[in-house]
């Protein structure tokens, strides 16, 4: 599938499966993350296993499996000691997806690079390490490489994926916007103990008002939340709709996430996501699929949606 007939089947109202977690899913079959930079240099030593993951989205019906390079910007391998492996890292994660893509029947799925604006982490904590002073012009550089890496070597769009520190976004959009591709933007929020939706950061309880003023400012093909409790999503669309008139997209996380590692603890049920995900489609949402701690058979879950249609609002 062309991006072109994706975006035909959203213009008619249909529905888009996006995959499940990638670096979670390593994580969940034995792969070792490290505590610097998460699932970044994981794809040096598990380019075969990486490849059979994309294999099993597509097999679970994923329209478009992600390369695994959400923590694999120069500014997180570096920080982690690989940062002269910047090129290894990623090419062998865009090629492990294409790979996969290669091999299916479905050779219409379309491949995604993920671009986060994820900077290092303290150790052995999820917390950004304020310390690291990171600039802008730093972050810039950093976010423009990945990108334009992973146009270079294939990829049929840009996902930006965890977007919640509103002084981060600017670098992470203008990076994503430079390439050519397709954006699609990803943001991730919470429910404060207020019940207010707020940003994701943890630290201090950011307006998500704030966070998704960005898309006045950038033109992108797509737009909608992700890595959010499936019970946080619905209120944090009805926000993002304040801003937004494109195509919606949802995919939730489950679990939780204690640097390095993803507590796969009461993950959601597949049946109990297809709930919430029916719901989100009758009410206009086009992309679904998971984020971090779902696997290929809550992929395989949507299932019934793919031949539904929604009017678009």
């Amino acid at each position: 599938m062309s991006y072109a007939k994706v975006e035909q089947r959203l213009k008619s109202g249909g529905v888009v499966i996006l995959d499940g977690g990638t670096g979670t899913e390593l994580e969940r079959r034995g792969v070792i993350m490290n505590p610097q930079a998460w699932c970044g240099p994981a794809t040096l030593d598990n380019a075969a296993l990486l490849e059979q993951i994309h294999c099993d989205y597509i097999a679970a019906g994923a329209d478009i499996i992600t390369a695994n390079t959400y923590a694999s910007s120069r500014l997180m391998l570096g920080a982690a000691g690989f940062g002269d492996q910047f090129e290894e890292i990623n090419r062998i994660a865009v090629k492990s997806a294409l790979q996969a893509r290669e091999k299916s029947e479905h050779r219409d799925v379309l491949v995604a690079g993920c671009l986060s604006h994820m900077c290092p982490y303290t150790g052995g904590i999820a917390k950004p390490d304020q310390l690291k002073g990171i600039s802008r012009a730093e972050m810039s550089d950093g976010f423009s490489e990945l990108a334009q890496f992973l146009s270079n070597e294939g990829c049929d769009l840009i996902l930006l994926e965890m977007m919640y520190y509103p002084e981060r976004l600017a670098p992470a959009f203008d990076a994503a916007i430079a390439t050519g591709l397709p954006v699609w933007a990803g943001f991730s929020a919470r429910r404060n103990q207020a019940g207010e939706i707020v940003s994701h950061a943890e630290e201090s309880d950011i307006p998500f008002e704030e966070v998704v003023q960005v898309l006045h400012e950038y033109d992108v093909a797509a737009a909608g939340i992700m890595h959010t409790p499936s019970d946080v999503i619905s209120n944090a669309l009805t926000i993002l709709r304040e801003v937004y008139e494109g195509p919606l997209t949802a995919y939730p996380d489950s679990g939780y996430f204690k640097m390095p590692n993803w507590q796969f603890e009461k993950v959601i049920a597949t049946d109990e996501f297809l709930k919430f995900a029916t719901q989100w489609v009758n009410n206009g949402v086009q992309v679904i699929g998971g984020c971090c701690g779902l696997s290929p058979e809550h992929i395989a879950a949507l299932e019934p949606l793919h031949k539904k249609k929604i009017e678009r609002r």
